[in-house]
């Protein structure tokens, strides 16, 4: 996997890091990645206003995930999360993330996360509702 660019991605999302995030290294620690992973792709689904959090009836669980590392990443650093889908399936998504460190163009981290989503009551898989479906298509990179 090669290092990725801001410009490989469609959507780009400004996260900050908090002083818990800093483990005993210095650095933040590898499990707060996925949570930023999280938070850029969750809240660009609230704000496309095809989530909500509370009363979807279809919801997105993670069932696979996967990062790798390029460079540290320290409180106060403000990053900026770069988005795009890679497979958009009849229930499940694949997004890849990057995390790019305030100005830089090379990611400091990139992974990936795989959400099949259910039935909030069931949770048996469904189809992706269509507003949902025609969202995610525009976060598929072009060519």
């Amino acid at each position: 996997m090669d290092r990725a660019r801001i410009s490989d991605y469609v959507k780009q999302v400004s996260l900050g890091t908090r002083w818990s995030d800093n483990d005993v290294y210095g650095h933040v620690n590898n499990v707060v990645y996925y949570a930023f992973f999280d938070t850029a792709v969750n809240g660009c689904l609230v704000e496309s206003g095809v989530l909500d959090i509370a009363r979807s009836p279809v919801i997105g669980l993670v069932v696979e995930t996967g990062c790798r590392y390029f460079a540290p990443v320290a409180f106060p650093d403000r990053l900026t999360a770069g988005l795009r889908v890679a497979r958009l399936g009849r229930s499940s998504v694949r997004y890849e993330i990057a995390l790019f460190r305030e100005d830089e163009d090379a990611a400091a981290a990139q992974g990936h996360f795989v959400h099949v989503y259910v039935d909030r009551e069931t949770r048996r898989p469904v189809p992706l509702p269509a507003d949902l479906r025609n969202v995610l298509a525009g976060w598929v990179m072009p060519g």
